[in-house]
């Protein structure tokens, strides 16, 4: 029985160095799994950061005004003027205190 175990043990010793390559790329495979999810993860959380923490939008003035049956599909802040566009077809420039300064007409096919 003891020389059962102890040629057991002999061959495990002796399979041993033939599995311990494959275990070894199996580890680093893991590790570099491991090192890709966590710099994953940071990324995200960098990206999140950058997003939410942005300031936020300037408020359009009190005196701004569209014309009557027109709504903003996009609004574009400069350093000197607010530009809207309608859904209208149309471009208005304001200026920042809130007047309007230009309209423009956009040709619709």
């Amino acid at each position: 029985m003891q020389r059962d175990i102890d040629h057991a043990k002999a061959q495990d010793e002796a399979d041993s160095p033939q599995i311990v390559p494959h275990l070894r790329f199996l580890r680093l495979l893991v590790a570099g799994m491991a090192v890709a999810m966590v710099l994953g993860l940071a990324a995200i959380v960098a990206i999140l950061w950058i997003r939410l923490s942005a300031p936020p939008l300037p408020e359009l003035p009190a005196a701004v005004a569209l014309p009557e049956g027109a709504s903003a599909e996009a609004v574009t802040f400069s350093a000197r003027h607010l530009i809207v566009v309608t859904d209208t077809g149309e471009v208005l420039v304001y200026g920042r205190d809130g007047s309007l300064q230009q309209r423009i007409a956009l040709d619709q096919p």
